[in-house]
């Protein structure tokens, strides 16, 4: 103990806070507990450094619940070591030697791997799944056992070969559970039958607990005139999807939908969860088709700022789930615009399918016309779904660290009175974020620069070719 460690407490804790823990660990150098009590360590897996901070609302959502399930075990010596899910830096093919020595370090380091409410299993137009795959096997070799915890899914293929390298792994001994908060039917077809140890099932996201968690970033007051937030998704992101809605219909629809909500006397607010993709197509709108600037919402780049925001609107239209979870958690209706089944997975799961529209055959009436029956129904939360992710990672965890306990879960009253709420984002936090959001934008933006030097070139060998 130095001072500048009891320095840095005083800062995070307080000078109560740091008292607090001084004292006890004095008592517990006394008594000789430090020394007995073994130290668990958990790798809790997420997507934190996504630009989309939904996904770290996520993390810290995780964080907080792994907090109370080991009070709730009465484990006091452990630490949580929160690494993002793309551990394994490189694709599932190169990621060998010097790759993976992160990675292993980290595994070798932990007791237990949780992979945290993330997209883990996409191998439709992501490349997260190969990444997961590998961090399954190195688990494996250092005897390490898995947890998915309401993890999106893909839709089962037994034709591609991705998905047959993610139903191997899954399938592994040291994977112990997987539980969904989406896709359930096409879980089911990536477990062998054969296969005991595995358990599946379909659970609440961990952003269902933003309320308790982001409680005090929360706005106390509305205005007198009821105000919409207005989650768009990026251009290309209904035709990744085999949806036909490209850009300029999109465009279109965003532009009457701001319309219908004007002359219903809404105020309203177009903004994005953080995604760079996201965030230029709303400049697009701004540019290109007219939407006034005020109007926009940019650089929603901490997880405090993104559930701040939605608990400043009446109701919510989104494309994103995450702002679709975080309104549910605040109470706030929301209405939902399938582009991926995960939102028709997520309305069905809180019993709102009729708040699900797609994006084939609606029009701005009707959306704004839904969004309006919401917001005369309100928001109905059933404890035992928002439980369902922490009473099921508690079981798995107990099952792992000390299957010989007797404690009980906590129930939802205990659960949600006790969780640690987000400390917030450092600067020093938040100008690491802006860095690397910006260094994937700039990465992006150089690819397409390669891309349009190579057909340039391809032009003039053509027309070289052409004037012989």
């Amino acid at each position: 103990m130095n001072l500048q460690s009891i320095k840095k407490n005083i800062q995070k804790n307080g000078l109560r806070g740091a008292l607090k823990k001084y004292t006890k660990k004095a008592a517990q150098m006394t008594l000789g507990i430090e020394d007995h009590e073994k130290k668990y360590t958990i790798l809790l897996l997420t997507n934190k450094d996504s630009d989309n901070t939904g996904d770290q609302v996520i993390e810290a959502c995780d964080r907080s619940l792994l907090y109370m399930i080991m009070k709730n075990l009465g484990i006091t010596n452990y630490r949580i070591n929160s690494k993002p899910a793309t551990l394994v830096r490189k694709p599932y093919e190169v990621a060998t030697g010097e790759h993976l020595v992160p990675a292993e370090n980290a595994i070798k380091d932990c007791d237990v791997v949780v992979f945290g409410g993330t997209p883990v299993f996409n191998y439709l137009y992501q490349p997260i799944y190969a990444r997961t795959a590998r961090t399954i096997e190195l688990a494996e070799k250092y005897g390490k056992p898995v947890i998915f915890a309401a993890v999106g899914v893909d839709r089962y293929d037994e034709g591609n070969e991705k998905c047959r390298l993610l139903e191997e792994v899954i399938n592994k001994p040291n994977v112990l559970m997987i539980t969904t908060r989406d896709n359930f039917d096409s879980l089911e077809k990536f477990k062998y039958k054969e296969n005991t140890q595995l358990e599946i099932g379909t659970v609440s996201d961990p952003a269902v607990f933003s309320r308790a968690v982001f409680r005090p970033y929360l706005t106390k007051e509305k205005g007198t005139k009821k105000k919409i937030g207005v989650f768009i998704l990026r251009s290309a992101g209904f035709t990744d999807n085999q949806i036909d809605l490209p850009r300029e219909k999109a465009s279109e629809l965003w532009m009457q939908v701001i319309q219908e909500l004007e002359q219903r006397g809404y105020e309203y607010e177009l903004l994005t969860s953080g995604h760079c993709s996201d965030e230029a197509f709303l400049d697009h709108l701004i540019c290109d088709c007219g939407v006034a600037p005020e109007k926009a919402v940019f650089n929603v780049n901490t997880p405090e700022k993104l559930v701040g925001k939605i608990s400043e609107y009446d109701a919510v239209i989104s494309c994103r789930l995450h702002p679709s979870i975080i309104s549910f958690a605040l109470g706030v209706p929301s209405i939902g615009i399938n582009w991926n089944n995960k939102v028709r997975g997520f309305y069905h799961n809180i019993g709102y399918d009729n708040r699900v529209l797609y994006a084939e055959t609606i029009t701005a009436e009707q959306i704004v016309d839904k969004m309006e029956e919401a917001l005369a129904e309100g928001v109905e939360q059933k404890e035992e779904y928002l439980m369902s992710v922490y009473t099921t990672l508690f079981a798995a965890l107990k099952r792992v660290l000390c299957p010989d306990n007797l404690a009980k879960p906590y129930t939802y009253q205990q659960l949600e009175s006790q969780l640690i709420p987000y400390e917030g984002t450092s600067p020093e936090e938040y100008q690491a974020k802006l860095r690397r959001k910006f260094r994937r934008a700039y990465g992006n933006y150089n690819r397409l620069v390669e891309k349009e030097a190579e057909n340039k070139k391809r032009i003039k060998e053509f027309e070289e070719r052409s004037s012989l």
